[in-house]
């Protein structure tokens, strides 16, 4: 009977998605919706975007070595799957492992497309999406990893044109991944020239970066940058200290030269959801959080929105309400706090790719547990809207909970706010 149940809820749920591609494709034959003015706020000026993620194929393309014209095919289905849900907004990732999905200058093609790192796809896919995205009325956020090289510690793996090869004092293992250095101020350049490449070439309408600054701790490794702090680091109480002055002049020099760069492009950043505990520092969370990201991502998270560093933030509360050592409730409360005032956005990324897995707790086997979530942030004004983790689920939906937010809030189309 339960199976039954489960079976005909999918249904249900497929059957509203397709009837609102039906709509969505009616949306976009008529044409774009009209640009939104920055500074204004049309049809409320809610975020409702969703992840597209490259890195290891995890959403687009559905594998490396298609075809341009699949994946392309891919991608449009994305933008339309998105207009039809009555998303506004795509945040992309663009640079997934100092690599691009552009003609960039500073790094080679992207290994997810073809399969082989540096080889040409054959066509541009952020110009392409940059063009259809706004086409079609959303807005398109392109995704940065500052940091990350490759998911691998073997540098003859990557491409020999690759900057991480002729400059292999710029390189740390760590974890079974390659990380570029951020102790070093030549790092701190490459990248950002590497990343405002692509805004010097298109009219993208954010750089979004994620949660990857400093690496997650793993037991007992060590992140190697003892000789960047000993010429770099001296006058820093702490080697944390240091670390962190290094993040925060990545954000602050990034902010002011996007400006420089393409004016009106904003600039996001989704970190994970824990600045610190109360138990560490009484400005903190109510949470219990084995991660803090002042702490052990080296990244002051809040002092970049107390700043005004950064356009918008939007922390990962990829837990539910009621979780004991990280109550979506209490963060979202903390995070309205933290940004009210500054005239930073705040936007909740949201776990969809919980939703109907069944390791996950009996919350997220409830389709209506996402839909809750808008229901309780709509109660703080400060929030301006939510992303979706990621593409690949925003299509499969197996539990309907995508839908049930969509029928629940999306019932007519919004602007993105600005």
């Amino acid at each position: 009977m339960r199976r039954m149940g489960r079976r005909s809820l999918v249904l249900g749920a497929a059957g509203t998605v397709a009837a609102m591609m039906t709509a969505g494709d009616a949306v976009a034959a008529r044409g774009p919706l009209p640009r939104p003015h920055r500074g204004g706020m049309a049809d409320g000026g809610e975020m409702r975007g969703v992840w597209i993620a490259t890195v290891a194929n995890l959403d687009w393309p559905s594998a490396p070595g298609l075809s341009a014209a699949a994946q392309k095919a891919e991608l449009i289905a994305h933008l339309d799957r998105a207009v039809a849900l009555r998303l506004n907004a795509v945040v992309l990732q663009v640079r997934p492992s100092a690599d691009a999905l552009w003609p960039s200058s500073y790094e080679p093609w992207a290994q997810c497309l073809t399969g082989v790192q540096g080889k040409d796809p054959g066509w541009d896919p952020l110009g392409t999406a940059v063009a259809e995205a706004h086409a079609r009325g959303l807005e398109l956020h392109a995704w940065f990893n500052p940091y990350r090289v490759a998911n691998h510690t073997d540098p003859s793996r990557l491409v020999a044109s690759h900057p991480a090869r002729l400059h292999p004092d710029w390189v740390l293992p760590y974890g079974g991944k390659l990380y570029y250095n951020p102790g070093l101020p030549e790092v701190r350049k490459f990248v950002q020239d590497a990343m405002l490449d692509a805004v010097s070439r298109y009219p993208v309408d954010a750089v979004h970066w994620d949660d990857y600054f400093y690496p997650y701790p793993v037991a007992g490794q060590v992140f190697d940058d003892g000789d960047a702090y000993e010429k770099y680091g001296q006058d820093f109480a702490s080697k944390a200290a240091w670390r962190r002055d290094n993040t925060d002049r990545l954000v602050r020099e990034t902010a002011e030269r996007i400006k420089e760069v393409r004016s009106g492009v904003r600039f996001g950043i989704s970190p994970f959801a824990v600045w610190r505990n109360a138990s560490t520092d009484p400005l903190g969370s109510d949470t219990a959080a084995g991660v803090q990201t002042y702490d052990d991502l080296h990244a002051d998270t809040r002092k970049w929105v107390k700043e005004g560093w950064i356009d918008y933030i939007c922390p990962q509360i990829y837990w539910h309400i009621g979780f004991a050592a990280a109550d979506y409730a209490k963060l979202v409360s903390w995070w309205a706090a933290a940004v009210r005032g500054t005239g930073v956005g705040l936007y909740v990324g949201e776990a969809l790719y919980k939703a109907g897995d069944p390791a996950q707790p009996a919350a997220w086997q409830d389709p209506a547990e996402l839909s809750r979530h808008l229901d309780l942030a709509a109660g703080h004004p400060e929030v301006g809207g939510h992303v979706y983790f990621s593409a690949k689920q925003v299509k499969a939906d197996p539990v309907g909970a995508m839908a049930r937010v969509v029928a629940d809030h999306y019932q007519v189309r919004a602007r993105a706010p600005h």
